[in-house]
């Protein structure tokens, strides 16, 4: 266990992996708490019943978390969403990943640690369940790199919406848009009360 893998609470975002019957799966989640009370190691995440992860979990017990980076591309968040489904594995076609010693896959690129879980006990809270969990394993794979934070994500890493391009007529006193194809040669604008011949096409 390297300790310097360790931490008090993890707001960012992460890969959730878990590996049953064979198969890997995983999804992005954004809160991995740790409670640290020697000489035990307790770990927490909560999971959406909605989610096949969780069910995964449920079965097998065990799970990886691999902390995302500032640098991770929205490609990355994209693949693995923030749920999976039951007929998907998300780590068929994915390069640059490895097992560690619970079996379970982790993201190398675009992680700066890992952390392994063993579940203990689940907490029902409505949607979500929250796995308590022993930390068996931990490594840091890149100190120098930052962990991506939601608001990071929405920021700069997620695409903005292209905004919807409006057609109709734009007032050139006031720059209201009359939405429509066609304006009447009677129309008064609502806010400058200008009229028609003073819109423009667009």
């Amino acid at each position: 266990m390297d300790s310097s893998a360790l931490f008090e609470l993890g707001y960012g975002l992460y890969v959730l992996t878990t590996y049953d019957n064979g198969k890997d799966n995983g999804c992005i989640i954004n809160t991995v708490m740790q409670i640290v009370s020697s000489p035990s190691l307790i770990g927490v995440i909560a999971v959406s019943k909605r989610n096949h992860t969780h069910d995964m979990i449920l079965n097998s017990r065990k799970f990886n978390t691999s902390v995302l980076t500032t640098d991770t591309p929205f490609a990355v968040f994209e693949h693995f969403g923030f749920k999976s489904g039951a007929k998907v594995d998300k780590f068929a076609t994915f390069s640059d990943i490895d097992r560690c010693e619970n079996g379970i896959v982790y993201l190398k690129k675009y992680t700066s640690a890992f952390l392994s879980f063993e579940l203990i006990d689940t907490i029902d809270f409505g949607s979500h369940t929250m796995f308590k969990s022993a930390i068996t394993g931990g490594a840091v794979i890149d100190e120098n790199k930052d962990s991506v934070t939601y608001s990071y994500y929405h920021r700069h890493i997620k695409p903005k919406p292209k905004p919807t391009q409006k057609h109709g007529y734009r007032c050139i006193i006031c720059n209201y848009i009359y939405e429509g194809d066609y304006l009447p040669a009677d129309y008064i604008c609502p806010l400058c009360k200008h009229g028609a011949s003073d819109f423009v096409k667009i």
